[in-house]
């Protein structure tokens, strides 16, 4: 094998201490803050499942979708149209006023027995935060503010960042914490792959990163854990945006470039210089199966599943072999043995 590419959060590191308790944290937070709403911690599970349904490559896009479903199984009522604000303060006061006379009545009671039932109509209506809409037929998108700029209405990236950056927020952002005033639970994550398992890979190929992450996020793990001289290409977020607006510019059409889409992966071996090279990618959820396969149409590309950190590790593999997996790889020691 000439090139092995990873993802990196379930992969190269271990997130279930950082970017899932960010998610129940945002959740939690949106509800009580925003909405004035009592509710219990989703689980890690129940991200899982999200997960699963295909199209939440984007943390941002699976809080937004949780928070949707939360919603419409509550006796919130509909609110299908969002308006305009100019600053975070004036879209948090009018949500909570909007819910007022509701929150005044009783405290808000989920109960997610529903969930697998939900996801699978997710998933048959295309994945992702738009499945989510497309089976709730927009109905609750008014309370969930989750686009537009950090500073002005997107609620959901503000109070997600916020938690997960902790102290590096106000720098990076130039701006002031709202929300959450503690250690970002970016400190909690761990390296899932040795140093020296990356070593002897990198004495035998390339390596490479292809990753969801913000290119900032990325970095931040790269240069705490002492990764960055192991791989020859990283590819983030950020570079998929950045091409998402070329091709906007050049065609006038949106496109989405995150996986399942395998724009990252074919940026990676491009970035190789490497002539009909044969690679594999390791990811963790059925999005980077997908984006590996078709990934396929381009290049000569194995599809790696990884169980890393996951707990359910039979759903796990069963989801991953159905969404394309070539072989599932359950410990980083397999690597070595495999390559």
């Amino acid at each position: 094998m000439d090139l092995l590419i990873f993802d990196m959060d379930g992969v190269l590191i271990d997130v279930s201490r950082s970017y899932r308790k960010t998610i129940q944290q945002t959740i939690h937070i949106y509800l009580k803050h925003c909405l004035g709403l009592r509710a219990n911690l989703v689980s890690n599970e129940e991200i899982s499942f999200f997960k699963s349904a295909g199209g939440f490559n984007n943390d941002w896009d699976l809080t937004s979708g949780f928070l949707l479903y939360l919603l419409s199984i509550s006796k919130v009522p509909p609110l299908p149209k969002q308006k305009k604000f100019s600053f975070l303060d004036a879209a948090v006061l009018y949500l909570r006023q909007h819910l007022s006379n509701f929150h005044q009545r009783k405290a808000l009671c989920l109960k997610r027995t529903h969930l697998s039932s939900f996801l699978e109509q997710v998933k048959a209506s295309g994945g992702g935060l738009k499945g989510v809409q497309s089976v709730q037929k927009g109905l609750w998108d008014g309370w969930v503010y989750r686009s537009g700029d950090i500073n002005q209405e997107n609620l959901v990236k503000r109070i997600f960042q916020e938690i997960y950056l902790g102290n590096k927020f106000p720098s990076h952002y130039h701006l002031q914490p709202l929300f959450y005033r503690d250690k970002g639970l970016y400190l909690r994550e761990k390296l899932l792959i040795e140093r020296k398992v990356l070593s002897s890979l990198r004495k035998k190929m390339k390596l490479g990163i292809a990753s969801g992450r913000p290119r900032f996020e990325a970095e931040l793990a790269l240069k705490r854990f002492r990764l960055t001289p192991y791989f020859d290409s990283v590819v983030t977020l950020d570079e998929c945006e950045e091409e998402e607006g070329r091709t906007l510019k050049a065609t006038g059409k949106r496109v989405k470039l995150t996986k399942p889409h395998p724009y990252s992966l074919l940026k990676v071996i491009e970035e190789m210089g490497i002539s009909n090279p044969q690679c594999g990618y390791v990811g963790d959820v059925v999005d980077d199966m997908r984006a590996a396969r078709a990934a396929r149409k381009e290049s000569n590309l194995l599809a790696i599943g990884f169980l890393g950190s996951h707990t359910n590790r039979k759903k796990t593999e069963e989801s991953l072999r159905h969404a394309g997996a070539d072989l599932v790889i359950e410990t980083p020691a397999e690597f070595l043995r495999l390559f």
